[in-house]
């Protein structure tokens, strides 16, 4: 499946060929910190198969639980994170954000990571009230 995306602000642009069988969400205290919500949506993608159009990312290295140093691009102009990958010189996967990616609706995790750290109400909310748009103040 070809998608394209980019940052909030549209200073970063990429597209890539992926495979939407791979979509996942991670609930690891780290993701949940640096997303600043209760998971991560996540879609791997080989190197050969993504694209940066424009832009550079700014890249923050942090290590995991498994002792691994990780890379999160972001964007330095609105914070936006874009993909992680290892802390390499040339990595060869990408892990790019799936709420960055226009064709997000169509992206359907398969797998769900951490899932010892997720909110317990976070597979609950449906019965919580819902709004179509901003309620009025």
């Amino acid at each position: 499946m070809k998608v394209d995306g980019g940052c909030h602000c549209g200073f970063l642009k990429y597209e890539a060929d992926v495979d939407p069988a791979l979509a996942g969400v991670c609930h690891c205290t780290d993701c949940q910190g640096l997303s600043g919500s209760p998971f991560s949506g996540f879609l791997p993608v080989p190197r050969a198969h993504f694209r940066l159009l424009a832009g550079r990312p700014k890249i923050y290295v942090k290590t995991a639980e498994s002792g691994n140093r990780r890379a999160q691009a972001f964007c330095p102009e609105c914070g936006t994170r874009i993909y992680a990958s290892d802390d390499s010189p040339d990595p060869q996967r990408f892990n790019l954000r799936i709420g960055t990616i226009r064709q997000r609706a169509q992206l359907a995790p398969k797998i769900q990571l951490w899932r010892r750290s997720a909110m317990p109400w976070v597979t609950d909310l449906a019965s919580v009230p819902s709004h179509d748009r901003q309620p009025p103040a």
